[in-house]
C-alpha cells in the first residue's frame, strides 16, 4: 500500500508567495521535493521546505518550475483520507492543530490521536488540537486529545499555539484576541505585536474538593503544603486546578531546597499522577526558587509525561508559590523549554500567562 506524505518547514514566520525549486522522481512510484525561497528569490535566506514522498525508488532532477501553494490553500485542502495539519509548539511543548471548524465533531478519533502523536511511528507531539466552532456565544472551541488518548480540560502552551493557529487560518495581522470555549470554561488569549500570546486564564480553583483531590483540606477549604506520602515518602504538597488538577511540590518534608534537575521523573512522576487522592488523576510541578521572583519548574503532565512545558502548571505553580509564602504573584517561571511570565493580579484573582508559540511544520498525513 502506498503511503504518502507531505511536511513544510518554515524557519521564520510563514511568507505568502514564493519561487519554488521542484524535484520529482522518474519511476513509477515518484517522489517529489519541493524548496521554497522568498519572492525575491533570495537562495537561502528563510528558506521554506515542502517535502512529500509516495514509495520512492530513485530519483532525478527536472527543470525548475514555478509552485503557488501557499499555507493557506494547504490547510484549505480536502482529500479523502488525509488529515492536513500544522504543527506547533509552546516552549518545546508540542501539538498537532488541526482545522475542524466545519464540524463539532473531532476529526480524527483518540486511538487515532495516539498513533499521530507517536514520536517513531508518527508525527510525533504531546498533544492533538482542534480548532472547531464557537458555543454559547464564545468564537471558537479548542479540543485537545493526550498522547494517550486522554482528554484534559485544558492546555496552557496548547491554547497560545491555539491562537497562532486560527491568526493563521484567518490571515490576520498585528494584535488580535478571541474568545474560547474549553473544558475548563472561557479562555480569552491576545495576540502581542512582538507575536508572543498573552492568555487571561481566569481564576484559580482552590477548594479542595472541587480540584479535586481527597486530601483533607487545612486552609479555608483549600489544601495548601500538606503532607502527601508517595512511595514512602512525605512530600509538602498544594493542590490547584486551572480547570485541570495540579498537584505542586517544592521539596519532601525534612529535605533540602528542591534540585529539579536532580528528579527522576520517569519514576516519581506517574506514583503522583494515579495517586488514590486524586480521583481524576493530576499534574504535577516540582518547583525549586530562585528568587520571590524567579522560580523553575519541571512538570509530569497527566496523560502525556514529562514535557518541556505546561502553562497551567506554571500558572498553578505561581498560585501554589503565592499561598506557601515563597514568591511574589509577578514571577517568571522557568521550564525546561524557555521562561512564562506568570502573574497572578490581586484586583481580579486571575491569573494571566505570557509566552510564544511557534511553527514546526505544515503536513499530511493518511489515517
Amino acid at each position: 500500500m502506498a503511503i504518502a506524505a507531505a511536511i513544510s518547514v518554515p524557519l521564520t514566520s510563514p511568507i505568502r508567495r514564493r519561487n519554488s525549486l521542484i524535484l520529482t522522481g522518474s519511476s513509477s512510484s515518484s517522489s517529489t521535493i519541493q524548496l521554497s525561497f522568498p519572492k525575491n528569490n533570495i537562495a537561502g535566506l528563510c528558506p521554506r521546505f515542502r517535502i512529500s514522498a509516495s514509495a520512492a525508488s530513485s530519483m532525478s532532477t527536472q527543470a525548475p518550475q514555478k509552485a503557488s501553494t501557499a499555507p493557506t490553500s494547504f490547510l484549505d485542502r480536502r482529500e479523502a483520507g488525509f488529515l492536513h495539519f500544522v504543527k506547533y509548539h509552546g516552549l518545546g511543548n508540542d501539538f498537532i492543530l488541526v482545522d475542524n471548524r466545519d464540524s463539532s465533531e473531532p476529526r480524527v478519533t483518540p486511538e487515532q490521536a495516539v498513533k499521530l502523536c507517536d514520536r517513531n511511528f508518527g508525527i510525533g507531539a504531546d498533544g492533538v488540537i482542534f480548532a472547531m466552532p464557537g458555543i454559547d456565544g464564545t468564537d471558537y472551541t479548542m479540543r485537545i486529545f493526550n498522547s494517550d488518548g486522554s482528554e484534559p480540560e485544558m492546555c496552557g502552551n496548547g491554547v497560545r499555539c491555539f491562537a497562532r493557529f486560527i491568526a493563521e487560518l484567518e490571515n490576520l495581522n498585528g494584535r488580535h484576541s478571541f474568545t474560547i470555549h474549553t473544558g475548563a470554561g472561557l479562555i480569552v488569549p491576545e495576540i502581542l505585536e512582538d507575536g508572543k500570546v498573552r492568555v487571561d486564564m481566569g481564576e484559580p480553583i482552590l477548594k479542595g474538593s472541587d480540584v479535586p483531590t481527597k486530601l483533607p483540606a487545612n486552609k479555608d477549604q483549600s489544601v495548601i503544603k500538606s503532607e502527601l506520602d508517595v512511595d514512602g515518602v512525605a512530600w509538602y504538597v498544594t493542590c490547584v486546578s486551572m480547570g485541570n488538577p495540579h498537584c505542586v511540590t517544592f521539596g519532601a518534608k525534612g529535605g533540602q531546597n528542591l534540585q529539579v534537575d536532580e528528579l527522576d521523573l520517569a519514576k516519581i512522576g506517574p506514583s503522583f499522577e494515579h495517586h488514590e487522592m486524586f480521583p481524576a488523576r493530576t499534574n504535577t510541578e516540582f518547583v525549586q526558587v530562585f528568587s520571590r521572583s524567579h522560580l523553575k519548574m519541571r512538570v509530569w503532565e497527566r496523560g502525556a509525561g514529562a514535557t518541556l512545558a505546561c502553562g497551567t502548571g506554571a500558572c498553578a505553580t505561581v498560585v501554589a508559590a503565592v499561598l506557601e509564602g515563597h514568591a511574589e504573584r509577578n514571577c517568571t517561571v522557568d521550564l525546561p523549554g524557555g521562561p512564562l511570565q506568570i502573574e497572578w493580579r490581586e484586583e481580579d484573582n486571575r491569573i494571566y500567562m505570557t509566552g510564544p508559540a511557534e511553527v514546526v511544520f505544515y503536513g499530511s498525513v493518511p489515517l
